[in-house]
């Protein structure tokens, strides 16, 4: 979401400034172009060779160099967005009060772009009442704050004041302000993960699926603007961001229970998830002891899930589902497609190295109910993720 963007950081006078060195590492390896202002006193606490090192640009410090004006309206003008990170107490006094007697200042006043801020000082300046109205009046200039955290302070002390980690500044941003509009106003239905099947306390049927997939697809999703429910069985993936809706599950009854209410509700559905086909008829209260050289287990089928949602799918949803097959793919996912009534299937593929449960990586083919074949080759996860979105909105607007 950040390719291409133009990212102007801005670094005031505080010891938080060296985790800024982070942040714009970050925001380069997320293929962002990225420029450096610094205040004057922020020079002692990062250096500026570092900053134009890591972002292959001059650090802009002073209004005038070498006898040279340094233009801070075309820079306001250049950025798409403007970081300032750290946010000191004295800078935020100054921003507040519109003061101009340095360059950050003045590439402030003059931005064009919107600008974030992610404060920076000890607990008792945070929770000054002068701090606060300075805050507010920020605020009430349309200028947004990213919350402080909690925790050890430079000064020894533990509270509120701390700025926000890097990873936390740009996931922060990428919500913001760069999330896109192609699915604004759809409700998305998600699952993902496995499904355990409890066959007593300890013990469980469960397949190899991590969830990677079906999480990168909820974020994908969500970048593109919907609104995302994901729903997951046991899963150690975590969500990057704090907009998407998530509701663990256990087992195919527990998930089916989740999505059921929801059926009708959505415009479109993914079910990534691997849900179980069978669930052990009896699950046992106690552990069953090894006192046996055998176990005998019956199984019996859960609900499909997938072909409840196509049975009840409206004209206007949209309805994905996967299929996972590991001989006569093509064939058994086309089957798949039109047996269960929805509108596209993502073909995985086991015979594909680095592709399948568990990897970061995929290979897949997209199958259409209105006959488009589309094949990606194997790729990040994430990329697929972008792949799949991208054939939905394509099949939405076709």
């Amino acid at each position: 979401m950040l390719a291409s963007k133009k990212i102007l950081i801005g670094i005031t006078g505080s010891i938080a400034a060296y985790k800024t060195i982070l942040l714009v590492r970050l925001l380069m390896k997320a293929g962002a172009e990225v420029k450096v202002v610094i205040t004057p006193a922020a020079k002692a606490f990062v250096s500026p060779l570092v900053l134009s090192t890591l972002s292959k640009h001059n650090v802009y410090a002073d209004l005038v160099e070498s006898d040279q004006w340094a233009n801070h309206v075309e820079l306001g003008r250049w950025a798409d967005l403007f970081i300032i990170a750290p946010l000191s107490c004295n800078t935020l006094a100054k921003m507040a009060n519109g003061y101009c007697d340095n360059m950050l200042l003045a590439v402030y006043l003059s931005a064009t772009c919107a600008v974030v801020v992610a404060p920076a000082m000890d607990e008792d300046m945070w929770h000054h009442a002068s701090t606060q109205k300075n805050l507010a009046t920020l605020l009430s200039y349309g200028i947004t704050s990213i919350p402080v955290g909690n925790g050890e302070l430079a000064s020894g002390l533990f509270g509120e004041g701390r700025m926000a980690e890097p990873e936390e500044i740009l996931q922060f941003c990428e919500e913001t302000f760069f999330r896109g509009k192609s699915l604004t106003g759809k409700k998305v239905l998600v699952t993902a993960g496995p499904t355990y099947e409890a066959i007593d306390p300890v013990r469980f049927i469960g397949n190899y699926s991590s969830g990677k997939m079906g999480f990168a697809i909820a974020e994908a999703l969500y970048m593109a603007g919907a609104d995302v429910q994901l729903i997951t069985g046991p899963s150690h993936e975590q969500l990057r961001y704090k907009g998407i809706k998530i509701l663990p599950v256990i087992s195919a009854a527990e998930m089916y229970e989740a999505v059921a209410p929801l059926m009708e509700q959505v415009d479109i559905a993914v079910y990534c998830a691997a849900v179980a086909d069978f669930t052990p008829s009896i699950k046992q209260i106690e552990k069953i002891k090894k006192n046996t050289d055998h176990l005998l287990l019956e199984l019996v089928p859960t609900i499909d899930i997938l072909a409840m949602a196509g049975a009840k799918k409206k004209s206007n949803q949209y309805i994905l589902g996967f299929a996972l097959e590991t001989e006569n793919e093509k064939e058994n996912a086309l089957a798949k497609l039109k047996r269960k009534n929805i509108d596209a299937i993502v073909l995985n593929s086991l015979r594909t190295e680095g592709a399948g449960f568990g990897y970061d990586t995929n290979e897949i083919t997209i199958f259409s109910a209105k006959g488009i074949e589309k094949t990606f080759p194997l790729q990040l996860k994430k990329s697929v993720a972008t792949q799949i979105v991208s054939f939905i909105i394509d099949e939405l607007h076709a």
